[in-house]
């Protein structure tokens, strides 16, 4: 038995409440379970017990035993003092304040049911597991598992609103360096998204204003901070890339030192480096106010508009600069502007509404539950547990609880974990 478990049945009540008694043998009743702390110090504050006739306010700890009160060094802690209740699953021995008083304790060993016992111990004993309570998942009613997938949907936006506040701040407020900084990581995926971010990181948001209305310059500018144009080429194409990023090269004073060398290998075609900055550029030459316009999109049609860009005419014909392929269109795909909005479009209109005091909850749940479930092993785990996803915001929650309840045994503040230890066996 772990303490967590201890403080999860004090904090919701789960055991029978009705006829408590300490270990001296007086009447106890929980008028308040106190607020939960996190942090060093006695486990509730301000709770409010009454013990026989008396009123009691003040700080509750909890131990598995009694003893566990020394093994902690509390009988030495002024802060611990004021703890008015000891809350134990068993009692061994009697504790003590500092100036010798008794502490009341409460033992809970014959107030919790053995049913929610049996479901602890089947949720926590399971070993190689991929999660804890994957026996038992596919039984979990649909209001339970839909409110909370909305509850974790939110968490992850919160968790990836606090990184864009901090680019925010590194970027002195610029909202539009922002979204020029977060679109091109997600433009590079997992293989060149790190590659991409420094490439990004190696611009003052600045010379891309100042050269978005001309293509060629804007494509010079990141295909050269990008270290795509240091070799020989007979294209045209190529050499008046190359002349423009000298000429940029030398007017602001570009520097690429820090920027990591883009990627091929293990890439479709499609998802070259060559390709994606291509059509970096030629979004940012079509939209030059396109923090704005992301803003102010309403739903999921105006953003699949404002992305709808291709790649400038030699990408037609080639994949990489020195070898000519079929021609073909390389068009943004919907699948694309997905990820976009999955990763770095809904996150960053929930963060600049909330910085702004603003409510589009309702325009963000619209847009997410409009959007296809993504693909990969944590999204099939779970659709292998009888739960499917059926929308992005399905997959981003089950993302979510895979990785920050799941994997860290956080059972006990799941709404899943909650329902299973509380249903009958």
């Amino acid at each position: 038995m772990q303490e967590d478990f201890l403080h999860y049945l004090w904090l919701h009540k789960k055991f029978n409440v009705l006829q408590l008694k300490t270990t001296q043998h007086e009447r106890l009743k929980i008028v308040n379970v106190g607020q939960h702390n996190h942090n060093s110090g006695p486990d509730f504050f301000n709770g409010q017990v009454r013990i026989g006739d008396q009123l009691w306010a003040g700080n509750i700890e909890i131990h598995i035993k009694s003893s566990d009160w020394f093994v902690h060094g509390h009988e030495q802690d002024a802060a611990y003092d004021n703890v008015i209740l000891h809350v134990v699953y068993e009692h061994d021995t009697e504790i003590f304040r500092s100036d010798n008083s008794t502490i009341p304790t409460l033992e809970l060993k014959s107030f919790i049911s053995s049913e929610i016992l049996n479901n602890y111990q089947k949720l926590f004993s399971s070993k190689n597991k991929w999660i804890n309570c994957e026996q038992d998942f596919p039984e979990v009613d649909e209001f339970t598992l839909k409110n909370w997938q909305e509850r974790l949907y939110f968490e992850r936006l919160e968790r990836k609103s606090n990184t864009i506040e901090e680019v925010l701040k590194a970027s002195k407020n610029d909202w539009e360096a922002v979204l020029f900084k977060l679109l091109f990581k997600n433009f590079g995926l997992k293989v060149n998204g790190s590659a991409f971010a420094s490439i990004a990181n190696s611009i003052d948001y600045s010379i891309v204003r100042k050269t978005g209305s001309n293509l060629e310059q804007l494509e010079a500018l990141l295909f050269g901070q990008a270290g795509l144009l240091e070799k020989e080429s007979s294209t045209n194409y190529y050499e008046t890339l190359q002349k423009e990023y000298k000429f940029l090269k030398q007017k602001f004073q570009l520097d690429n030192q820090g920027v990591i060398n883009v990627q091929f290998f293990r890439l479709r075609p499609p998802n070259f480096p060559t390709i994606r900055l291509s059509q970096l550029a030629n979004l940012y030459h079509k939209e030059q106010q396109l923090f704005s316009k992301v803003i102010s999109a309403e739903n999921l049609k105006d953003i699949y508009t404002l992305f709808e860009v291709n790649t400038s005419p030699f990408w037609n014909t080639h994949y990489t600069f020195d070898k000519e392929s079929k021609q073909s269109t390389k068009k943004v795909t919907k699948a694309f502007v997905d990820l976009l909005l999955i990763n770095t479009i809904l996150p960053i209109k929930f963060c600049y509404a909330k910085q702004n005091g603003e409510a589009i909850d309702d325009s963000i749940l619209e847009i997410i539950n409009a959007i296809v479930p993504e693909k990969n092993s944590v999204v099939d785990g779970f659709s292998q547990l009888k739960h499917k996803p059926k929308s992005a915001l399905e997959s981003q929650a089950f993302i979510q609880l895979k990785s920050e309840y799941c994997d860290k045994n956080k059972c006990l503040q799941c709404a899943i974990g909650n329902a299973l230890l509380t249903n009958a066996s």
